[in-house]
C-alpha cells in the first residue's frame, strides 16, 4: 500500500541528507551568519558539537514576523525564481538547513534587526515550536543546537568520538577564517578559546594565527586572472612540501569545495618539481562567473561543477607556475634550518599547528567526557518548569550575554599584540620575477655545485640537475615547435607490448610516428622502431620507448602534455653528471641556457637545481646581527 508518509518521519528523512553529523550543522550556520553581513561570529561546541553548538553574529537579523517561516522546508531570502540558480552569489540558498537542524535537535533562536526595539526568542523541539516571544537581545542572531539527534538514535549511534568530530570542526572553521578575513571570527571548543583571528582582510595572518608561523613563512602569493575567471591565494615553496594535501584548501567564489578540478592543476604546476608523494601546500581562491558553474550538485554543497574544468585547471596550473619563477620559490637555507636540532623553541600558542590543536581538544575532551564532568551535563527538557535559556546561563563558562554585547568591540590587548607581531614577521610584499642577470659566479666546489651571488643572496647550483632542467625543456621545445626529422638506426628498437595494451595501442604508436619515429608492426604484440625523431640520441629514444612499452597497459596517452613529460623526463639521460669540472665559459653557457627554461629550479624529477641563503642568515650565523 503507498501512502503519504507523515511531516515528522518525512522531516526526518529529508534532514538526513544535510545534517550528517555535528560539522554539518556548524557549516550551515556559519554560511548563513556571512550571508547576513555580520563582520563578527563566535562559534562554540561542547562534546564535538553532539550536546551544544552554538553561532553567533552581528549580522543583519531576522524579521520578527518571519522567524517562524525561517523554519519551513524550502524558506529562503536568497533566490526567488529558477533563473537565480543560474547565478548564485551567496553560500546558502536552498532554504533547509534550519527546518533540518531544527528536526533533528532542540533549538534556541534569539535574533533583532538593528531597527526594532525588541528581538525574538524562539524555541523548537525536533521541529515542534515550544516557544516564540519578544526578548531582548543585541543586533543579530544567535542560535543553540542541543542534543543533536536525539530523536534519531540511529543517527546518533554512528557519531564517531567526540575528539573525532571536534577535529572536523577545527579544521572546517580554521579554512572559513581564510575565506573571510573581514570577519572577525572566534572558535570556542569546551568552553576554551582555541583562536580568535582580527578581521582586518590579511589572509596571511589568518593563516599564520591559525595554522603556523612556518607554514605562512613558506607562501608564495598567486595572483592572475584569464577571461572570466581569477585566482589568488598562496601556495608554497618546492622547498616547504607535504606528505598529505591537508594543506591544500579551495574556494569557489568565497564557497569552501572539494575540487578534482583545481586539486589537479596544483599537481600539474609541481608535477617537475616535488617528488612522487609530497604535496604543496596551496590556499586558492577561485573567483568565476557564477553563470559558468553549479554549485547546486551535492547536497551539502560540498562541490561544485565547471562548465570548462580543462579551463580552470589550466587557469590554476598557469596561476602557479607564475608565482613558482619568482626568487621566493628557491629553496632557502636559514639559521634555523641549519641548527634545527639545537635551536628549538617551544610555540607560542598562536603558532600552534592544526595537528597540536587537534591534540589539545582530543586530550580537553577525554577530561570532559570523565564520570566526573559528566555529572554536569544536563539534558534539557521543555517540559520542565527550568527554560533552556536558565539552564544554560547556569552550566555555560562563556558569558552569552556579555559577548553578544560586546560582539563589535575591539580585540584585547593580547590578541591586538599576537597579530600585530605575526604581520611584523611575516613578510607581504608580492615576489619579483626572477632574474638571472644579477648573479655574479664565483666559482664551484667537488666539482658538482657552481657558487654565485647578487647584492643579498647567496646561491648553489647542481650543475647536474640544472642540465637535465636545460635537456628535458629543449627536448619538450623540439618536440612541440621543430620540424619532426627521422633518423635511420642500424638496430631497430623492439617494443614487446602486453597482449591487452597491444590490443588498445593504436593511437599512441600513431602519434610515435608522427613524434618521428618509424614503428611497424613485428609480431601479435611485438613492434620494430626502425627510425627514430632527429631531437633524441639513441639513448635518449631507447629510454622512451622503454618507458612507454612499460605503462601504454595503464593507458598512458602520449598525446597529454602531462603525460608525455614524464616520459620525457626518463629521457634525460645525456645531461652532464656531478663531479665534471666545468670551465667558466661552459658555467656562463650553463646559466644562460637556464635561464631560458620555464622552470629553472627544478630539475624533471623534482630535486632542486638551485638553494639560496640570505645575507641576513649568514651574517646571524656569524653573530654580527
Amino acid at each position: 500500500m503507498i501512502k503519504i508518509l507523515e511531516k515528522h518521519v518525512a522531516d526526518k528523512i529529508a534532514a538526513g541528507e544535510v545534517v550528517e553529523r555535528p560539522l554539518s550543522v556548524v557549516k550551515e550556520l556559519v554560511e548563513n551568519s556571512v550571508d547576513a553581513g555580520a563582520d563578527s561570529i563566535t562559534v562554540e561546541i561542547k562534546n564535538g558539537g553532539k550536546s551544544y553548538i552554538r553561532v553567533t553574529d552581528n549580522g543583519s537579523g531576522i524579521n520578527a514576523d518571519e522567524v517562524l517561516i525561517a523554519f519551513m522546508r524550502h524558506a529562503t531570502s536568497k533566490i526567488t525564481t529558477d533563473k537565480d540558480l543560474e547565478s548564485i552569489h551567496t553560500l546558502g540558498f536552498r532554504g533547509e538547513a534550519l527546518a533540518s537542524i531544527a528536526a533533528v535537535s532542540r533549538i534556541e533562536l534569539l535574533t533583532k534587526q538593528q531597527n526594532a526595539k525588541l528581538g525574538k526568542r524562539v524555541l523548537i523541539n525536533g521541529g515542534t515550536v515550544i516557544e516564540n516571544s519578544e526578548t531582548g537581545c543585541p543586533d543579530g542572531t544567535t542560535i543553540m543546537v542541543t542534543d543533536l539527534f536525539f530523536n534519531t538514535p540511529a543517527r546518533l549511534k554512528f557519531l564517531k568520538s567526540d575528539s573525532a568530530e571536534s577535529r572536523v570542526i577545527i579544521d572546517f572553521i580554521s579554512q572559513i577564517t581564510l575565506a573571510y578575513p573581514d570577519i572577525r571570527i572566534r572558535l570556542i571548543n569546551n568552553g576554551n578559546i582555541l583562536f580568535a583571528t582580527n578581521g582586518k582582510g590579511d589572509v596571511r595572518t589568518n593563516i599564520f594565527t591559525v595554522y603556523s608561523k612556518e607554514t605562512a613563512d613558506s607562501l608564495i602569493p598567486v595572483s592572475f586572472s584569464r577571461d572570466y575567471a581569477g585566482v589568488k591565494g598562496f601556495i608554497s615553496s618546492p622547498g616547504v612540501s607535504n606528505t598529505s594535501k591537508r594543506n591544500q584548501i579551495f574556494f569557489v567564489n568565497g564557497r569552501l569545495v572539494n575540487s578534482k578540478v583545481i586539486e589537479k592543476g596544483v599537481a600539474d604546476a609541481y608535477s617537475d618539481r616535488l617528488f612522487e608523494g609530497r604535496y604543496p601546500s596551496a590556499f586558492l581562491f577561485v573567483e568565476a562567473d557564477p553563470s559558468r558553474l553549479d554549485v547546486n550538485i551535492h547536497p551539502n554543497k560540498k562541490e561544485v561543477k565547471f562548465d570548462d574544468a580543462a579551463f580552470i585547471t589550466e587557469l590554476v596550473r598557469d596561476a602557479a607556475r607564475e608565482a613558482l619563477a619568482a626568487k621566493e620559490a628557491i629553496p632557502q637555507v636559514t639559521e634555523k634550518n641549519i641548527f634545527k636540532f639545537k635551536n628549538t623553541e617551544r610555540k607560542e600558542p598562536s603558532q600552534a599547528s592544526p595537528e597540536q590543536i587537534n591534540d589539545i581538544a582530543l586530550a580537553k575532551n577525554q577530561y570532559d567526557s570523565s564520570p566526573s564532568s559528566r555529572q554536569n551535563t544536563s539534558k534539557y527538557d521543555f517540559g520542565k518548569e527550568e527554560s533552556l535559556k536558565e539552564v544554560r546561563v547556569k552550566e555555560e563558562q562563556v558569558d552569552i550575554k556579555n559577548l553578544l554585547s560586546n560582539l563589535r568591540a575591539q580585540v584585547t590587548a593580547e590578541e591586538e599584540k599576537e597579530n600585530e607581531a605575526g604581520q611584523e614577521k611575516i613578510p607581504a610584499a608580492a615576489p619579483r620575477p626572477f632574474d638571472f642577470a644579477y648573479l655574479h659566479p664565483i666559482g664551484s666546489i667537488f666539482g658538482t655545485y657552481i657558487l654565485l651571488t647578487d647584492d643579498d643572496n647567496f646561491y648553489m647550483i647542481d650543475q647536474h640537475a640544472a642540465h637535465e632542467r636545460v635537456f628535458f625543456e629543449k627536448l619538450m621545445h623540439e618536440y612541440e615547435y621543430e620540424e619532426k626529422t627521422k633518423q635511420p638506426i642500424m638496430l631497430p628498437i623492439i617494443l614487446n607490448l602486453p597482449y591487452g595494451a597491444a590490443e588498445s595501442a593504436g593511437k599512441s604508436l600513431e602519434k610515435l610516428n608522427d613524434m618521428g619515429f618509424e614503428i611497424e608492426e613485428f609480431g601479435p604484440k611485438i613492434y620494430a622502431a626502425k627510425a627514430i625523431p632527429m631531437f633524441m640520441s639513441l639513448a635518449e629514444a631507447e629510454d622512451f620507448l622503454k618507458y612507454f612499452a612499460e605503462n601504454v597497459d595503464d593507458g598512458i596517452d602520449i598525446c597529454d602534455r602531462n603525460k608525455l613529460e614524464k616520459i620525457m623526463t626518463n629521457a634525460c639521460k645525456a645531461a652532464v653528471k656531478g663531479g665534471d669540472l666545468l670551465k667558466e665559459e661552459e658555467i656562463n653557457e650553463l646559466l644562460t641556457e637556464l635561464s631560458k627554461c620555464e622552470n629553472p629550479f627544478s630539475c624533471p624529477h623534482g630535486r632542486p637545481t638551485f638553494i639560496r641563503m640570505r645575507k641576513y642568515d649568514i651574517e646571524k650565523m656569524f653573530k654580527r646581527v
